[in-house]
């Protein structure tokens, strides 16, 4: 089984980084880094201001970092030290030699679970559960899934490592948002909690 589900994994990775054109690898290339999403992380963030106002968004904004900073800890140090899965462009890996790469960009040694698609999902799932809107939901996950789809084309991550990032994702969203819905319950008075 665990056999089956490996060369589907290999296959389907292969078949999406093997349709590539010159003009995919400079979108896909684009799309991948982290300073073209800039000005919808800033809309965001707007849209988060415009609707709760100053202070809860300096508090949703903590819970964003911490949500950030869990999934990025979560699967780029807990998880991948411990699975050791080296990504298909590694050179120690017997596929790499059938993976096209994108100005020769590797990635680092290992892969699983991917790290974009965790941080992506978790902060779609945690902004969508917020905010409460359905076209920002619509755009955020569309977001994260093109971001997540950037990694399979080229061929740094298994659709598998993919499927982890958006599991582990969205399970510390669901804790952030418990996180926030404990932080905004009308019920508690936190004028009235002392620590001393």
């Amino acid at each position: 089984m665990i056999e089956t589900i490996n060369h589907l994994d290999t296959d389907l990775l292969l078949y999406i980084n093997g349709h590539h054109t010159e003009f995919l690898d400079s979108l896909m290339w684009i799309l991948t880094g982290k300073y073209l999403w800039v000005p919808l992380y800033i809309l965001m963030l707007y849209l988060i201001y415009k609707k709760f106002g100053l202070w809860p968004s300096v508090i949703i904004l903590a819970l964003i970092l911490v949500n950030f900073g869990l999934s990025e800890y979560t699967c780029g140090t807990l998880v991948r030290k411990w699975v050791i899965r080296p990504r298909p462009s590694n050179l120690e890996n017997p596929i790499e030699p059938f993976i096209h790469l994108v100005n020769n960009y590797r990635g680092g040694a290992y892969g699983f679970p991917s790290c974009h698609a965790s941080n992506s999902f978790s902060l779609a799932v945690l902004y969508s559960l917020i905010v409460k809107n359905k076209w920002a939901t619509y755009a955020v996950f569309t977001w994260a899934f093109i971001h997540s789809y950037t990694r399979v084309y080229l061929g740094v991550h298994y659709p598998s490592d993919i499927l982890a990032g958006w599991m582990a994702g969205g399970l510390i969203a669901g804790f952030i948002y418990f996180i926030y819905r404990q932080l905004t319950n009308p019920e508690i008075k936190w004028s009235s909690l002392r620590l001393f």
